[in-house]
């Protein structure tokens, strides 16, 4: 026993590693006025080579921060683990920050509002800024985008608005639409909720014309919600919408809630789903 445990040591320390390593990162924006914080994923061997890779936008929630798909959603070791078993192809993994916990006092969102322009900035300043640093194949048939409840509504309806540059989104117990309460306080949430509420995804499909319409069906689409989540009526809604327009589409409702158990078994299949639809 004494000699073989040092064999397999040495055999095990030979094996290949496959661990990525995840990067955080400022970027000045100008349309906010503010320094907006990141997390990239770069699978193994990114440093070594000079190849471009598909890429993933990855949306936390509201009250939520960049960091939680990584120290909560544990991305890491979901794509470490898949890239090894060839589940999925190597990419870059972008999770910027849209948002604090201390939401009413804070801007929260993914949509323009007063004061925070960050659809804006998010095509305008970050995507561009992000795919040439980290080297982003960057186009369509290369870029998708998921995400849970605010961000989830939030790839959604990026999805919807610039169809030309996803070619999948996978949304978790997604926030697609907001009852307004006009006696709330008109604080930064109040706006937030207000944003969701302009930007329905819901009224998108609805309103779309047949021309929109096509383009949406260049997007793969996969909608993913728990049985017991308080936002799984409106899932449900937008898939019964996309399939009368003819939007393929996948719905999947699981046991759960609308918490990280949940979220971390969507990822499970939101990464292979984004693979599986990039172009060769």
């Amino acid at each position: 026993m004494k000699k073989i445990l040092p064999l397999m040591l040495l055999l095990l320390a030979a094996l290949p590693a496959w661990a990525g390593k995840v990067v955080t990162d400022t970027l000045r924006s100008e349309i906010l006025k503010a320094d907006v914080m990141y997390n990239v994923y770069l699978p193994d061997g990114f440093s070594d080579s000079n190849e471009k890779y598909p890429v993933v936008y990855l949306l936390h929630g509201l009250y939520g921060s960049y960091s939680d798909w990584l120290n909560t959603g544990r991305m890491k070791e979901v794509a470490d683990e898949f890239i090894r078993s060839g589940e999925i192809r190597k990419m870059i993994i972008v999770m910027p920050n849209a948002g604090n916990r201390d939401a009413r006092n804070v801007w929260n969102g993914y949509f323009n509002m007063p004061g925070w322009n960050y659809e804006d900035f998010f095509f305008q300043e970050f995507l561009p800024a992000a795919e040439k640093k980290y080297r982003a194949v960057g186009d369509k048939g290369h870029r998708a985008i998921m995400g849970l409840s605010m961000g989830g509504g939030g790839s959604t309806v990026y999805a919807q608005r610039h169809s030309d540059m996803f070619s999948s989104c996978y949304a978790m117990s997604a926030w697609l639409d907001q009852v307004m309460d006009e006696k709330a306080p008109k604080d930064k949430l109040y706006y937030t909720r207000k944003s969701v509420r302009e930007h329905s995804a819901l009224d998108f499909i609805d309103n779309a014309d047949e021309a929109t319409l096509e383009k949406l069906r260049s997007v793969k689409w996969f909608i993913d919600c728990g049985d017991d989540d308080f936002l799984l009526d409106l899932s449900v809604s937008l898939y019964q919408k996309m399939r009368a327009a003819k939007i393929k589409s996948e719905l999947r409702v699981r046991d759960g809630v609308h918490n990280w158990e949940y979220w971390h078994l969507a990822l499970r299949m939101a990464l292979p789903f984004a693979s599986r639809n990039f172009e060769p």
